[in-house]
């Protein structure tokens, strides 16, 4: 940090103007392709095949968005329980059952808070490897009553596993 602090007086000193110096601040990152193994490990290859670690729920509703670049409303999340559900089972590999059954049909509830829960602890899973500048890119955001959406582009995103048995779920 000290090394970056004199060198930015010393471009100061040489006349760089402070507007200059925040467009350097700025800038937009490098970002990493993602790769979904074909175990369902997330790994970030560019960034030193750095893996993002995430329990199965939150994992499988990360996919679940990566398919939809377009986003997903909260309160359509419905509309993706099947498509989510699959997600789960082929991340678990474990057969169904009621908790299951019971855990994907509170993520899809729009009266629950689980979806919000979930996202959460995807946007923990990648703030504990990188700094938010960077870690923006990979987790759920939008605005409340718009689609949610992860902003990284979908040419970053390279799936090892075929999910196309399972089409995505069609706009309600």
């Amino acid at each position: 940090m000290k090394e970056v602090r004199d060198r930015i007086i010393e471009l100061r000193r040489r006349g760089v103007h402070e507007y200059q110096l925040r467009e350097l601040m700025e800038a937009e990152p490098t970002l990493s392709r993602i790769v979904i193994t074909k175990d369902f490990r997330i790994i970030l290859p560019d960034y030193n095949d750095t893996e993002i670690v995430m329990t199965p729920l939150p994992k499988a509703v990360f996919m679940l968005f990566l398919r939809h670049p377009e986003g997903i409303p909260f309160k359509l999340m419905r509309n993706y329980r099947d498509e989510l559900l699959y997600l789960y089972k082929q991340v678990t590999r474990s057969l169904f059952d009621r908790k299951i059954k019971q855990s994907i049909d509170d993520v899809t509830d729009p009266t629950k808070n689980s979806i919000n829960e979930k996202c959460a602890r995807i946007r923990e899973a990648f703030l504990v490897r990188f700094d938010e500048f960077y870690a923006k890119h990979y987790f759920i955001t939008g605005k409340r009553g718009e689609p949610k959406g992860i902003s990284l582009p979908p040419e970053k995103i390279v799936w090892e596993v075929s999910l196309d048995k399972f089409p995505p779920a069609q706009q309600r």
